[in-house]
């Protein structure tokens, strides 16, 4: 351990206090996964079955929102804020953050249908469209790669949300998975202030986030902010909250936004061909969500996911790669691979002119031919990156770590953003050949996508050409168009049939099933032990915690001295991470060092080995 590495840790152990999280629900060890690796090893559908088993609680807490009776009132909260020309904003970090960009995506994309059908009105679909803002912390770069230490800073997440001109009358969903998020706090008090109206929607107990967490006691006893607290339980990957905890979130937050749709229609074509009855919602979605978790739980559904997750796995395991291929459900997809990497430590995306860093494992194309019109019709929006001045930063970061933070900064910009090819473009610096995998993802809708000339047709078959084996999920509601025959693995997924008009449980239904899918290829992979990731990334302050009461838990080591030893395994690894190169988890390396005294590069070569890497 190097004086450096002690100074680092010295100094987290001096703040801990504030993120020693391990007393929270969400980063307890759920009951029904206990064993799911275990359970992986023997048999990939059981193990899909266990993870669909825990998004039972999900349907169970939404069963209890209905009963709470309070989406009524949260919507007309909105739409008194749109009707007075005001604007609606999502912010969130990490899975809260691809949360809020997708909410946002989902309502502008309703909108700019209803132009495209010719609906007018005042105010037209077009003014509809634009009244609502998503925030994530780092900004739109984070999508594809976490931005260190974003999430720690309170007055980061202020800043942002000044950037954006929030304003009096203006209405904010701060999500954060477990209701102690620095930069989600920061937004909903930077709000306040300016005069607006804050819904916090979080997903631990009151009590506890009170007794343990100074900053989210202060947002629960604060009577100007109203609390949405969806707690479901533990997560089926132990402190993995891009699962159920994002996913009630989700169901939660459209299930406001599509009854604010429905009255809005009404208005606008009152009796037209989509008039539905904004009260019935809540009930409309329950049931519908009720049916799409039996669909995956179902031994015909699980069987064809689990063909998915056995050829994901091959294809890791030879060293190959995979790239994804979708248009409707680009954000939903995009989402699930990127959150691979901090999760399971696996290389992240790759820019396209970055040819030292690792091959990403998982990759995304959408149909545009240019990336610069890639991201706008990705996100429903022009792309939104932080660009703050050297001066703005030194102001909000202790001194300490201002010329660090400068400088990851200077790499979050749009230029940067571009340089992850998820247009046509890309395709030309990631070939797909012999051993690698193609997949498309196609939605309710888009069966053009897989006719002849379809793009995720178009471009399996490109890949099978080459060599490539090749994938589809389809969400099909009633008979759907097409053949998919000469892939290697089809998997047609039934979603009910709803009047819902931003397509909720679609999107909840598309969340679990990927979730589901990449956690269990990465159980398969070693990714997990019992239930627990023990590839986690310790990218900022709470996954610092997190990473230290792993290794305690896998070895016999104090507290104090776990996490002296990760922050000596992250100063082995920063210079390969920083470069987007491969390294070992800091976990298994710290753990690797502990039981058998091996200094550092000891520890990683046995730590490979005992991995079969």
């Amino acid at each position: 351990m190097s004086a450096e590495s002690d100074r680092k840790a010295a100094e987290f152990l001096a703040i801990a206090d504030q993120f020693k999280l391990g007393a929270l629900v969400t980063e307890s060890s759920h009951p029904v996964t206990a064993s799911l690796s275990d359970v992986a090893r023997r048999s990939v559908e059981e193990a899909l079955d266990l993870l669909f088993q825990v998004d039972e609680d999900v349907l169970n807490r939404y069963r209890r929102w209905v009963e709470e009776d309070r989406t009524a009132s949260i919507a007309s909260v909105v739409l008194e804020a749109l009707r007075a020309g005001r604007r609606v904003f999502f912010t969130g970090c990490g899975s809260t953050g691809r949360l809020s960009i997708l909410l946002d995506s989902i309502w502008r994309g309703f909108w700019r249908e209803q132009q495209a059908r010719g609906l007018t009105g005042s105010p037209s679909p077009f003014e509809w469209e634009d009244r609502t803002r998503s925030a994530m912390a780092g900004g739109d770069f984070a999508l594809i790669k976490a931005v260190e230490g974003f999430e720690d800073f309170t007055q980061f997440g202020r800043r942002q949300i000044a950037d954006m001109e929030f304003g009096p009358g203006d209405v904010l969903f701060a999500i954060t998975e477990g209701g102690e998020t620095s930069w989600v706090i920061g937004t909903a008090w930077e709000a306040l202030d300016r005069g607006g109206t804050v819904f916090f929607v979080y997903n631990n107990p009151d009590d506890i986030l009170r007794e343990h967490v100074q900053r989210s006691r202060e947002v629960i006893d604060c009577d100007r902010i109203t609390k949405i607290n969806l707690t479901t339980g533990p997560m089926a990957i132990s402190g993995s909250t891009r699962m159920q905890a994002t996913t009630i979130e989700l169901c939660v937050v459209i299930t406001v936004l599509e009854t604010v749709a429905r009255t809005l229609m009404n208005e606008m074509e009152p009796g037209g061909p989509l008039s539905r009855d904004p009260a019935t919602v809540p009930q409309e979605f329950f049931a519908a969500l009720e049916t799409m978790l039996a669909t995956l739980r179902s031994p015909a559904c699980r069987s064809m996911l689990a063909d998915l997750v056995r050829l994901e796995e091959s294809v890791y395991r030879s060293g190959h790669k995979n790239t994804y291929f979708a248009d409707g459900l680009g954000v939903d997809m995009l989402t699930d691979t990127t959150e691979r990497s901090p999760t399971f430590c696996t290389p992240p995306f790759r820019r396209y002119d970055d040819t030292e860093a690792a091959e990403s494992w998982a990759f995304l194309c959408v149909p545009q031919e240019t990336t610069s019109a890639a991201w706008p019709a990705l996100l429903k929006r022009a792309p939104r990156c932080v660009e703050w001045s050297e001066e703005v930063v030194r102001a909000m970061t202790p001194p300490d770590k201002a010329d660090r933070t400068v400088e990851i900064v200077r790499r979050i910009g749009l230029p940067d953003l571009l340089r992850f090819r998820i247009g046509q473009d890309g395709l030309p610096y990631r070939v797909l050949g012999e051993g690698d995998c193609a997949v498309g993802l196609v939605g309710p809708n888009e069966d053009r996508l897989l006719s002849p000339d379809g793009f995720v047709r178009k471009q399996l078959d490109r890949a099978r050409s080459a060599g490539a084996m090749t994938a589809v999920v389809r969400l099909t509601q009633g008979v759907s168009e097409g053949t998919t025959a000469s892939d290697d693995v089809t998997a047609v997924v039934p979603v009910p049939a709803t009047g819902l008009l931003l397509e909720g449980v679609t999107r909840a239904g598309v969340k679990m099933l990927l979730n589901a899918m990449s956690t269990c290829t990465m159980v398969r992979l070693g990714r997990v032990m019992g239930n627990t990731m023990i590839w986690v990334v310790a990218s900022n302050l709470k996954l610092i915690d997190r990473a230290t009461r792993y290794i305690v838990r896998l070895t016999d080591l104090a507290y104090d001295d776990a996490c002296r030893l990760l922050f000596s395994s992250i100063e082995y690894v920063t210079p390969r991470m920083l470069a987007d190169k491969a390294y070992p988890p800091v976990v298994g390396l710290s753990v690797m060092r502990a039981r058998h005294g091996l200094a550092p590069d000891e520890a990683e070569r046995r730590l490979w080995q005992e991995l079969g890497s």
